[in-house]
């Protein structure tokens, strides 16, 4: 969990981002070459999530909801607890971040979704994940 910056570096840093209420989520993708594949079909994005809380009081992310569509148009749907085998609790004008991955089956496709947290009172709510792309450079 880290303080959140006051520079404009962000955008630049992550440039797909959404805000829900005092939530803001940013993303920013790499494509991954050497755990990539073109030609066995396997390419590779590793994406790097930052979760910031502009709010009053501490927050607890409890599950994600992933939609991830390949370059084929074939949707896949992730659920699950927490992220990256967390559940964390992000207190006020602090952020939480993380590191994943997605392989696809094509080079190009997109992944967005949703993460269901908590507030200090115990009330859930649902927080946007961006609409991202996920581009394998041109050979």
């Amino acid at each position: 969990m880290t303080d959140l910056p006051t520079s404009g570096m962000l955008e630049a840093l992550f440039p797909y981002a959404a805000s829900t209420g005092t939530m803001t989520v940013r993303v920013s993708v790499n494509y991954m070459p050497e755990q990539s594949s073109p030609a066995d079909k396997r390419w590779f994005w590793a994406y790097h999530v930052r979760i910031e809380n502009h709010g009053d009081t501490p927050v607890q992310l409890i599950s994600r909801h992933w939609i991830i569509e390949d370059g084929d148009q074939v949707v896949a749907e992730v659920k699950g607890d927490g992220v990256v085998g967390d559940m964390p609790v992000i207190a006020p004008g602090a952020s939480h971040d993380y590191v994943s991955g997605c392989p696809l089956d094509t080079p190009t496709g997109t992944m967005q979704g949703s993460y269901q947290m908590i507030d200090a009172d115990g009330q859930g709510f649902e927080v946007a994940i961006p609409l991202f792309d996920l581009e394998a450079p041109r050979a």
